[in-house]
């Protein structure tokens, strides 16, 4: 095991050290720190662990405590550039090795996940905030299933059977990798959306370089510690920073797609950035989830399905259940029962045993989510929470808000915070109406006994997923991805797969 990793999995269970091959000269711990030194991270590039070429490097903050717990590299051009080149050099190899071979390889990892869960269990933990038992029974064991899904769907990618269409001449598709992916991933699931990122384009035969969130880098380090055992060298890349990290990931001549999950803002950003250089863009962005409950639905089964789905990980999921529009015959009861189970769900640090969720991310989050709930108008009603948590760290209680209006702040932006709103609608087409009525359009639920209604309101719903009397269940084998303002492109599934693709036309002469 490298320095760098005895070092974190040290802090991680709460013993400050320092290993002095990974602390950059550079760097010294500022003043109030109630820790003398942090343990720095550093880049992944090539197979082996790497400074930043300037030295600079930013603080990473344990959420629960809002207390500086390590370092990790700003990457400028130089580094990004080093890294592009190592994942170029990598592809030429890569991209010749069967399915066969890569699926082997992706199983090997998935194997490797498991048996190092309790190392990223304390990295993701201390990353986020998130409780450790949540973090261990729901996230290991998808980001292993995940690999193994793409390890078996990288040996049946499917294409237009090969034949005569054109008279003594044989067609044939080829699907082919697309070369080096630059892959930019959230704060929310730093784990889980690394594998859903870069386990299809390896599978696919591309190489990767992958920049996490600033905020929260140390378990993606850890996987691409543990992916060096069974990739080599340059297939899977990590590299920190900031924004401007990112830019130039995008900009660079060597990636020939650009993957992002984030903001409306920053996708924008990458798709006009992309652009300029004709790059393939995937994009999983922004959502505002409705949960559309009608008057024949389970109550019961619907509020606490809106407890469990709109404040795990503290609504930061794109899409939690945190957009309510129920029934005229129903609204008051669901409101009132949505407001009771709220006050019961508790919020705290990671090792808090009856914690359903830690904190938000950042100081940043925090503001802008009390912001929202400030900001309320009159005839708004909050009938649960509606304010921080403590004085340490970035909590914020559990809160429902009934009475808002469709063109309501609330309503129309994402919040990505523990904040659940009830809307009541008059008619299923006012539902449907207000439902779409947003720019986003990732995901959404129905709650009704009537299958009729079911099917007719999912087809009618403008989101990328519809459950229909549940909400938030993923499987490897079915795609998630949004429309209009939530993005375009497909993770997970085969057809997330068939994205890190590029499809070859190619015809042979027979007549001889």
């Amino acid at each position: 095991m490298s320095t760098d990793f005895v070092a974190i999995e040290l802090i991680i269970s709460g013993i400050t050290c320092v290993v002095s091959p990974c602390v950059p000269k550079s760097y010294t711990a500022p003043e109030e720190a109630i820790v003398t030194e942090l343990t720095a991270l550093r880049n992944f590039v090539n197979g082996h662990f790497t400074e930043a070429a300037s030295g600079q490097v930013s603080e990473v903050v344990d959420p629960s405590t809002g207390e500086a717990y390590a370092t990790a590299p700003v990457s400028g051009s130089a580094d990004v550039d080093a890294a592009l080149r190592a994942a170029a050099a990598a592809f030429e190899t890569w991209r010749e090795t069967t399915p066969a071979e890569r699926s082997l390889a992706l199983l090997r990892f998935a194997d490797a996940i498991e048996a190092r869960s309790d190392d990223l269990v304390k990295a993701e933990s201390r990353n986020t905030g998130k409780p450790v038992a949540m973090t261990r029974t729901d996230e290991v064991p998808p980001l292993a299933d995940e690999l193994r899904f793409f390890a078996g769907a990288a040996r049946v990618l499917e294409g237009r059977s090969a034949g005569e269409y054109l008279a003594e001449h044989t067609s044939m598709i080829r699907r082919e990798p697309i070369g080096v992916c630059a892959q930019v991933t959230p704060w929310n699931y730093p784990m889980m959306m690394a594998v859903w990122k870069f386990a299809p384009a390896l599978a696919a035969g591309n190489t990767v370089v992958l920049k996490p969130s600033d905020t929260t880098p140390a378990s993606t380090l850890l996987l691409a510690e543990i992916a060096a055992d069974v990739l080599p060298p340059g297939v899977f890349n990590v590299i920190c920073g900031n924004r401007d990290t990112g830019r130039a990931l995008v900009a660079h001549d060597i990636p020939q797609m650009v993957s992002i999950t984030g903001s409306v803002r920053a996708g924008i950003e990458v798709a006009q950035a992309a652009a300029a250089k004709l790059k393939r863009v995937h994009l999983e962005l922004g959502g505002k989830a409705p949960v559309v409950v009608f008057d024949d639905a389970d109550i019961g089964r619907a509020a606490q399905t809106i407890i469990d789905a709109g404040y795990y990980n503290a609504g930061q999921d794109c899409t939690a259940a945190t957009r309510v529009l129920a029934g005229p015959g129903v609204a008051a009861d669901l409101t009132d029962a949505v407001a009771s189970l709220a006050a019961e769900v508790k919020t705290a640090g990671p090792e808090d045993a009856d914690a359903y969720y830690g904190p938000l991310n950042n100081p940043a989050q925090l503001a802008r989510v009390a912001g929202f709930v400030d900001r309320a108008p009159d005839h708004a009603d909050i009938r649960a929470g509606g304010k921080r948590v403590g004085d340490r760290g970035f909590f914020y209680a559990p809160t429902v808000i009934s009475g808002l209006r469709q063109d309501d702040e609330m309503i129309q932006d994402e919040i990505f915070g523990p904040v659940v709103t009830v809307q009541r609608f008059s008619s299923e087409d006012e539902a449907i109406r207000w439902a779409n009525g947003v720019r986003y359009g990732l995901a959404a639920s129905v709650w009704t006994r009537d299958h009729g209604r079911a099917m007719r309101t999912a087809r009618s719903l403008d989101f990328g997923a519809v459950w229909i009397n549940t909400h938030i269940p993923f499987v490897s084998e079915m795609p998630h991805g949004g429309f209009k303002h939530s993005g375009y492109g497909k993770d997970l599934s085969v057809y997330g797969l068939e994205d890190y693709t590029r499809v070859k036309h190619v015809m042979s002469y027979i007549g001889f």
